[in-house]
């Protein structure tokens, strides 16, 4: 039987798997010789067989009872002693942060007798009663499963009573009050008591904690960050200490550098005679920490002494939480601590600087999700917009939305379609869902340390807090501002989680400066964000081995694309030139009712089409353009069935002799299911000369370009081959108008013709494709939606949130490639493809080509080049470059 727990004194950093990542970093912590409270950690291995078997495992409690026995006799006390009673908190910790998502009960070991021998060991009968109350309430609302508002609304209607708002106003008497009430509401809803036996209350909170890893709020933040499920959470117990003793005791949370801006300095919360709690909860608002030196400049020095100490160690931003009893420090908590993207990316380049990290490992401290937060627009401001107040500028970014006063709202207008800003007095782990479907989130209490001001960062949500000028009524559904401004339930807010500014009514946005610096450079007086982004990209850039090219479709597409890094172009989606005015054209080739009036048609087509290459080649000079000939259906230029059916029969003997046609064409390429129907190369195939005019108009147009002096790269793409006859009929066909374009232009254009793996059945037979085709090019989108059957515009939005519930996958496959099926597929074709041609181009051009994590994969699988929309190439160029750094490094992704 594995050992299932492990002293602090036994564990160290790296053991986050077994441990979690607060028990493994409690331990580190001891390790250095920091002040630390005792204590203990059940691993991880416990809590997934209790969750497997619904019992804890039978090795469990003895281990337990001998480390607690350890416990107590390294702190000279007994488990919830009479007379003198050791007090536990008993901590969820899972491998990666969870803030808030899971339970904690702290004063373990109180009873009805013990709360006396407190009051006589802390000399105050206020904190023996005020730390009975909080186990009780925590208590009922994690272990038993009661509602908190039952316990908050004894709360506030004692401090009614006492005229105060103030939890510090109410005396023991108050306190020892409460505590009766709170015993009553546990009998009241459980049948039972309250219960009294030390060991008891700390097993319940154990499986209470086990239990937690499979709460809602647990299950829906996994899913948020892209946490596995399996992992369960380690449970640490630890000695009390406490920091709601009196005025020379508080509790406080801070970080080695602002975890909002990256930038170096004193940051973090601090609140005198206080439990952790109350920092997080943003009950009370804090002081900043700096203010801490006047109130206890040892405790001070000692802290800041300690942070460095931290900071060097790991070698990053540290998240830290402290307690201070009576004029001693303790650490309670250390971790590599959130942040936002722009501080991601500043505090990366800064520990280079400082010799801590090297450019290598600063390129695996930052995400392409995080650059793409980077790119996003914020607000225009020179319109001077009405600015309602400043709260804590907690999370960046630039939010508009209608005001909504609850979670559920929040959720059912987003739902709708309506962008929301989520306002709150302050957020608790069950707004999780809340926070998630809000654009933004706003709160009247709380600092940047609260738990709205936590969970936003690591979303990357819009955050501003502690906005205390604001009189927030969740139940009349509105918000009082200074001035007597009134903000009512769908009224439109803007909030600005930089700066922290609140305004009224909707602003407008305006380009975000990393986006400026992709389209133009750098600038000699770019910002210190724009700076680290432009030396992590270069060094991304140098590193990587993967090509990042484009999908674009005009040359103004290219151009951008160009701008923002692409190597070139991996798809021309050719159907495109066919919409707007076009579209008639398409319709005059349809109804042709002889060779005659089919070619005429494409005659007319074909000078567009060359005018559109010319442009998309010229832009893209020197590097590759892959251009794939046309892919969906020819109905999809024409109107839909039931519309024109309709036209037709109200027009009666009135309609056109062109309406009449169009609806007889329209019945006839009526399918049941287009996207497997006459569409990619079965349409070339099948519509006389329409292969050869696109062939020759991409021909004719590099010719062109190449006559005046410019280097055209163009690379011809056959769409939905699925068998080596049609891939062998395709590139005849277009090798044979190459060949004439050539001849009749004198000028000779190497072109590659290769084909795009979208079907199944191709990428099976890939080695005998790879006979004809010159480059594979992966269509993930149709792949996946023909390697699991789905159809994407059904499927989405009938059953994938359920699926995604049900855990049948962690993310939409549309999103992010489905490695064992999908991804399979790829691999199998990269290999047997290479196989028959060793120099096979390989490339992606689905969706995937710019999601951070199928970059990784396809790295990892071999492929040439990925290709997404250009706005996405800059994260892919990123993540490129980190999918080499961390192979050759052995490590994984960071999250």
């Amino acid at each position: 039987m594995p050992k299932l727990v492990y002293d602090f004194t036994e564990g160290n950093k790296d053991l986050k798997d077994l441990l979690g990542g607060k028990g493994a970093n409690l331990a580190e912590m001891t390790n250095l010789g920091l002040p630390v409270p005792p204590g203990f950690i059940i691993t991880t291995e416990a809590c997934r067989q209790y969750l497997q078997e619904g019992t804890v495992p039978g090795s469990l409690d003895a281990e337990v009872s001998g480390h607690l026995a350890q416990l107590e006799k390294a702190m000279g006390r007994r488990l919830g002693d009479p007379g003198d009673p050791l007090l536990v908190s008993v901590r969820s910790g899972a491998k990666f942060s969870m803030p808030g998502m899971m339970e904690t009960v702290l004063n373990i070991g109180l009873s009805d007798e013990s709360v006396n021998g407190l009051a006589k060991q802390s000399g105050s009968d206020r904190f023996a009663w005020d730390a009975y109350r909080r186990l009780i309430q925590m208590f009922g609302k994690t272990v038993l499963g009661i509602e908190g508002e039952a316990f908050e609304h004894v709360m506030e209607e004692t401090k009614q009573a006492k005229g105060t708002k103030n939890d510090l106003d109410l005396d023991a008497s108050d306190l020892h009050g409460i505590v009766d009430r709170f015993k009553e509401i546990v009998r009241e809803h459980t049948g039972h008591d309250f219960p009294q036996q030390p060991r008891e209350q700390m097993d319940l909170a154990v499986k209470a904690v086990f239990s937690s890893w499979n709460a809602d709020r647990a299950i829906l933040y996994r899913r948020q960050e892209r946490i596995p499920a399996d992992l369960g959470t380690a449970v640490n117990i630890v000695a009390m200490v406490f920091g709601n003793l009196g005025m020379d005791s508080g509790t406080g949370v801070a970080f080695t550098r602002d975890p909002g801006s990256g930038q170096q300095g004193i940051y973090g919360d601090y609140l005198q005679n206080a439990q952790g709690e109350d920092v997080v909860a943003g009950i009370r608002n804090t002081v900043p920490l700096q203010d801490l030196e006047n109130i206890d400049s040892a405790s001070y020095t000692q802290l800041m002494d300690i942070m460095q100490t931290l900071e060097n160690h790991y070698r990053d931003l540290c998240d830290i939480e402290f307690t201070i009893e009576r004029g001693k420090l303790w650490m309670l908590q250390t971790r590599v601590g959130k942040r936002t993207a722009g501080a991601a990316f500043r505090i990366a380049t800064q520990l280079v600087d400082q010799g801590l990290i090297d450019m290598d490992e600063a390129v695996t401290r930052v995400t392409g999700d995080q650059l793409a937060q980077l790119m996003f627009p914020r607000f225009d401001l020179s319109q001077e917009p009405k600015r309602v107040t400043k709260g804590v500028s907690a999370s960046p970014g630039a939010a508009v939305g209608k005001a909504v006063f609850n979670s559920a709202k929040a959720v059912e207008q987003a739902a709708a379609g309506e962008a929301v800003i989520l306002v709150r007095r302050e957020t608790n782990p069950d707004d999780l869902h809340g926070m998630i479907a809000a654009k933004g989130i706003l709160t009247s209490r709380g600092g940047k340390t609260s738990h709205a001001a936590v969970v936003a960062r690591g979303m990357g949500k819009t955050c501003v807090c502690g906005a205390d000028e604001l009189e927030v009524d969740t139940k009349a559904g509105k918000i009082t501002a200074p001035g007597g401004v009134v903000i009512s339930e769908g009224d439109v807010l803007s909030i600005d989680g930089t700066s922290g500014n609140v305004y009224l009514g909707e602003v407008p946005v305006a380009a975000s400066p990393v986006v400026q610096y992709f389209e133009g450079g750098l600038d000699t007086d770019a910002d210190d964000l724009v700076k680290a982004v432009d030396r992590l990209m270069k060094h991304a850039d140098g590193r990587r081995r993967l090509g990042v090219f484009a999908n674009a479709d005009t040359g103004e597409d290219c151009a951008r694309a160009r701008r923002f890094g692409a190597g070139g172009v991996g798809l021309v989606r050719t159907e495109h030139m066919f919409l707007g005015e076009r579209r008639q054209l398409v319709e005059r080739l349809i109804l042709a009712e002889d060779d005659a009036g089919r070619q005429a048609a494409l005659d007319t087509l074909e000078p567009l089409q060359r005018g559109d290459f010319v442009e998309i080649l010229d832009a893209m000079d020197g590097l590759p353009v892959t251009i794939r000939l046309i892919d969906p259906p020819l109905h999809e230029f024409l109107p839909d069935l039931t519309d024109i059916s309709v036209q037709v029969a109200l027009a009666g003997d009135q309609a056109t002799e062109k309406d009449r046609k169009l609806l007889e064409a329209v019945r006839r390429l009526h399918e049941q299911n287009p996207m497997l129907g006459l569409r990619g190369v079965r349409l070339l195939l099948v519509i006389p000369g329409l292969l050869d005019m696109q062939v020759r108009a991409i021909a004719e147009a590099a010719a062109e370009l190449k006559k005046a002096g410019k280097d055209p790269k163009p690379e011809i793409m056959i769409p939905l081959t699925a068998s080596v006859q049609e891939m062998e009929i395709a590139k005849d066909a277009t090798a044979r108008i190459l060949a004439e374009v050539e001849e009749a232009s004198g000028t000779h254009v190497h072109t590659l013709i290769g084909t795009m793996i979208e079907v199944p059945r191709a990428a099976m037979i890939a080695g005998e494709i790879a006979k004809s085709a010159e480059f594979f090019s992966f269509g993930t989108n149709d792949l996946t939606q023909m390697g699991w059957g789905f159809s994407r515009d059904d499927v989405e939005g009938a059953f994938f949130s359920r699926y995604i519930e049900l855990g049948i996958f962690g993310v939409s496959p549309f999103e992010t490639i489905d490695p064992d099926g999908v991804g399979r597929m790829v691999r199998i074709a990269s290999e047997e493809g290479r196989a028959t041609r060793p120099g096979l181009e390989l490339g992606v051009c689905g969706e995937h080509g710019g999601d951070p994590d199928s970059v990784h994969f396809f790295h990892h699988v071999g492929l040439n080049y990925v290709s997404c929309s250009p706005f996405r190439v800059p994260v892919a160029r990123l993540e490129a470059g980190r999918a080499v750094v961390l192979e050759s490094s052995g490590g994984s992704d960071s999250r």
